[in-house]
């Protein structure tokens, strides 16, 4: 394996920022009186907070990696990913968000139960923790550790995965939401300025764009492919990214949870647009120097070494330290948000449950303490994920069976009244079920039809199959109470009602005019890149 060193200088200014991290986390932990300021930062995050903190969990090592990696073996479609969150982001603020802000919940699953049952938020809430464990955090710390095990190869990865848990995890269970928001925004401006100096010096080194299109196919560089491409065909972006991308930024708690903290609505949703803004031009300083990558080292064996050799080779003395402690936050951002959401889950969904007298400092303590035994599980996991063959492949077709039945449910619990919770839990179920099976046929390694379904495709059928259920089920049985659910159904009159607000508010703070621009922008990137 090819390996890279640091200097004395770079080496000293990783350790200045991870020192400055914890510092933060310690300062942060002397704030909180109540489980709403540990887990919620008090409901007050504003939205450049909200945005930022949005962007750098989402943007973890395995991005950094990934992107660049995948640019170089398979072109730029996995660009596809990114511009697509855009237009969920949009959907989700026009729509989502303000029914969660105004329901006062502390978790997605409680979101579930206020809308259904407690059926729905149980069994959510124990798949949201287990796959935060074993998906989330152990996939952040996995790809955080190859990274550390290209420059420091003497280290063991575990040892690596386990410096990172306890790092991490040290300023999150001190802080809480207010560590994680805090940093994460730290964490996204330097990410995001030691990527775009790599793409820059990468660009320069090439000398111009006719030498990239030189060596790598036209195919390559186009993010709409055929449909008998196996990595992204174009109807999966119809049948299956929506669908994961729906999953990821809407339902799944250690992303929701910033946007649960805004102090507002419009704070929530200008946060929510902001990280849609950002994620468009990820394309020229996280995908594009992959392509870059194909005319300076064209014989790379293993594409995830794009993004640290564009870094060794590329930066001098000191900015080496920089971005190395951009990557370090792109690692953190991923773990401490995962490990926070983890425990604001188990605390809020079942121990305040079960035991609703808990005075509010031992609430905030039995969340620290799941930090820490999460940390310790996701650390314990990570060194397993070595015995499959792809990471990301294998997480890929897990979301694909994970992520449709919660989608069906959201989707239909919002927007048609009807649905009761027989139908949510009926769906929840099968979905469990095929999931089990497919998951199992993948990981041990069958060949059959169901196993070649590819897993965008598989997304979509589930998701159908899904809300035919809760249709079904729904039609057969009682419905529910309308007094205790329309708060949590969009009606036409909410919507009117909100049209009348807006026009006493400034076309640049009026989010419709916002979300209308990002999604004109969106267009345009695509274009570009068709």
């Amino acid at each position: 394996m090819q390996t890279f060193e640091l200097s004395l200088i770079d080496t000293a200014i990783v350790v200045l920022y991870a020192v400055f991290v914890i510092f933060l986390g310690l300062r942060l932990a002397k704030k909180h009186e109540s489980p709403e300021e540990y887990f919620l930062g008090g409901r007050a995050l504003t939205w450049p907070l909200v945005g930022l903190s949005l962007y750098a969990s989402n943007m973890s090592s395995s991005s950094l990696v990934g992107l660049a990696g995948s640019a170089y073996g398979t072109g730029i479609s996995v660009y596809n990913y990114e511009w697509m969150a855009t237009v969920v982001l949009v959907i989700f603020a026009i729509f989502f968000l303000p029914y969660y802000l105004r329901s006062q919940v502390y978790t997605m699953p409680e979101f579930l139960e206020k809308r259904f049952d407690s059926r729905s938020r149980y069994y959510f809430s124990t798949l949201t923790i287990i796959s935060t464990i074993i998906i989330d955090t152990a996939g952040a710390l996995y790809a955080g550790s190859l990274i550390i095990k290209l420059i420091l190869p003497q280290i063991p990865i575990w040892q690596s995965m386990l410096g990172l848990a306890l790092l991490a995890g040290f300023y999150t269970i001190a802080g809480g939401l207010s560590a994680v928001v805090y940093t994460d925004a730290i964490q996204a401006v330097l990410l995001t300025l030691g990527a775009i100096l790599v793409a820059i010096l990468a660009f320069m080194k090439v000398g111009s764009w006719e030498a990239v299109t030189a060596v790598t196919p036209e195919r390559m560089l186009s993010v709409i492919q055929p449909l008998d491409d196996p990595f992204l065909p174009w109807l999966g972006l119809i049948t299956g990214v929506p669908v994961l991308g729906f999953y990821f930024w809407c339902t799944n708690q250690f992303m929701v949870q910033r946007v649960l903290g805004a102090k507002s609505v419009d704070h929530g949703r200008w946060g929510a647009l902001l990280a849609g803004l950002l994620k468009l031009p990820v394309i020229f300083f996280m995908v594009l120097p992959g392509t870059m990558a194909r005319v300076l080292y064209p014989d790379l064996p293993n594409p995830d070494l794009v993004f640290p050799t564009l870094m060794f080779d590329l930066l001098p003395v000191g900015l080496l330290g920089l971005v190395a402690a951009g990557v370090l936050a792109a690692i953190m951002s991923s773990i401490d948000s995962t490990l926070n959401s983890a425990s604001t889950l188990i605390t809020m969904d079942f121990f305040k449950k079960l035991r609703p007298q808990t005075d509010n400092e031992t609430l905030t303590w039995v969340g620290r303490i799941f930090t820490f035994i999460f940390m310790v599980l996701a650390a314990a996991w990570a060194p397993q994920i070595q015995k499959f063959p792809s990471l990301f492949a294998y997480l890929q077709n897990v979301l694909a069976f994970v992520s449709p039945p919660i989608v069906a449910c959201f989707l239909t619990g919002l927007f048609w009244k009807r649905a009761n919770g027989h139908g949510a839990f009926a769906a929840l179920m099968t979905g469990f079920i095929i999931g089990v099976i497919g998951i199992y046929m993948i990981v041990a390694g069958y060949d059959n039809w169901f196993t070649r379904i590819h897993f965008l495709y598989m997304a979509g059928i589930m998701l159908v199959l899904c809300t035919a259920i809760i249709v079904i089920v729904s039609l057969l049985t009682a419905p529910p109470d309308q007094e205790k659910t329309h708060a949590y159904i969009w009606t036409k009159n909410v919507f009117d009602e909100e049209t009348r607000t807006l026009q006493q508010v400034p076309w640049y703070q009026n989010y419709r005019v916002q979300s209308a621009f990002l999604l004109l922008l969106t267009a345009i990137f695509v274009a570009l890149f068709w």
